[in-house]
């Protein structure tokens, strides 16, 4: 009699700003990882995101071909959610109509944008379905935080859900709380920062670093000065597409120091590089105000901030916001991000039929459950 191995294998993509992560969970743990970091010189010879995905596609390629298993062990592909319109929390099928707002860029340039294509490719493949999980959209923001200042534009979340949910249950649950009945504030800063308020299991409050606001990153311009801003575009005539691009992946750092690696930054100001100390001090300088700013978004009344993301390996970036902040709470650094875990899990929540798919449609409002698989 011939057996058939168990469907128990969940392939994990997803896509960063400068890297490209690739996992594999098998019988409810991670069995295979790799992270594959790409230079400045690799990704500025594509004129968009969605053009990297060739590029991307064949590390993953090479990944899978290096793993012990076979396509009949595999049971579902998970991949990074990206720059959708503004959505219910949850785990998403993807379907064409994600796949064409993402390919669309219609939200803005993003490496997450890449992960729905490229999951599904892969979910082709073996012939399973592609899920995405709470995507950067996911928009739990209270009312008086979407008003602008200007009638007919209004604020919208975007931010590293997936990872900010994730560290926030982990260190609660060390300090013996719960995600659902506690006040956090977490900071995830890496290729972009986004730092918001956690009251009771929802994000309330914080920047959406995409569209400019908040501190400056690594790529990113965060807040701009109005006024000047404007200026320029009109002075070189700049398209919206050119305008999107220009915040999400030519500013900060990149725009003054012409990197975007916090190691190398760090590595130029020991050698005694007093231009670098200068602009990555500014960059610290504005995630403190931007976290003080979601402490008044709580009453002051925060059990923990989180300090998380892959520019928290470095203790240059750490350690002044530990000392700084810690007059308002506990200052926890909880280094890289638990996404490929998090992701897997949303998955499998629909999977066990703990939870209902969500299916995308191109109008937000017209968001709906379905059936698991």
């Amino acid at each position: 009699m011939t057996m058939h191995p168990k469907r128990d294998v969940v392939i994990v993509i997803n896509p960063g700003s400068t890297s490209s992560k690739i996992a594999l969970f098998k019988a409810g743990k991670m069995v295979a990882e790799r992270t594959l970091n790409h230079s400045l010189a690799e990704l500025s010879q594509f004129d968009s995101v969605i053009a990297q995905k060739d590029f991307r596609m064949q590390a993953i390629q090479e990944f899978l071909a290096d793993q012990d298993f076979s396509a009949s062990e595999v049971l579902a592909v998970a991949g990074r959610g990206g720059l959708l319109k503004p959505i219910p929390g949850g785990t998403y099928a993807v379907n064409e109509a994600m796949l064409d707002d993402l390919t669309a860029a219609k939200r803005n340039e993003h490496a997450s944008n890449l992960g729905a294509g490229l999951a599904q490719q892969v979910a082709d493949q073996y012939g399973v379905k592609a899920y995405v999980v709470d995507p950067p959209v996911v928009d739990e923001l209270q009312p008086l935080a979407r008003i602008s200042g200007l009638k007919g534009i209004e604020r919208h979340s975007a931010a590293h859900v997936l990872n900010q949910k994730a560290m926030a249950r982990q260190v609660l649950a060390t300090m013996g709380k719960t995600y659902a009945t506690s006040r956090v504030i977490v900071a995830h800063i890496g290729g972009g920062l986004s730092i918001h308020a956690h009251e009771n299991g929802r994000m309330i409050d914080g920047n959406n670093g995409i569209d400019g606001e908040g501190p400056y990153s690594p790529e990113r311009a965060g807040s701009l000065p109005l006024v000047d801003f404007v200026a320029k575009l009109l002075a070189e005539r700049l398209t919206l597409d050119q305008v999107k691009k220009l915040l999400a992946s030519q500013s900060g750092l990149r725009s003054y120091l012409n990197d975007i690696s916090i190691k190398n930054i760090v590595a130029r100001i020991a050698e005694g590089d007093e231009t670098a100390k200068f602009y990555l001090d500014g960059m610290i300088y504005q995630i403190k105000k931007q976290i003080a700013e979601m402490a008044g978004v709580l009453n002051g009344q925060v059990d923990v901030i989180i300090l998380t993301g892959g520019a928290a390996y470095a203790t240059a970036v750490t350690a002044p916001l530990q000392h700084d902040l810690a007059w308002i709470a506990p200052v926890v650094v909880r280094p890289g991000e638990m996404e490929m875990q998090a992701l897997y899990e949303g998955v499998m929540r629909v999977l066990n039929h703990e939870e209902p798919v969500r299916v995308y449609q191109s109008d937000a409002s017209t968001i709906k459950g379905g059936t698991g698989r």
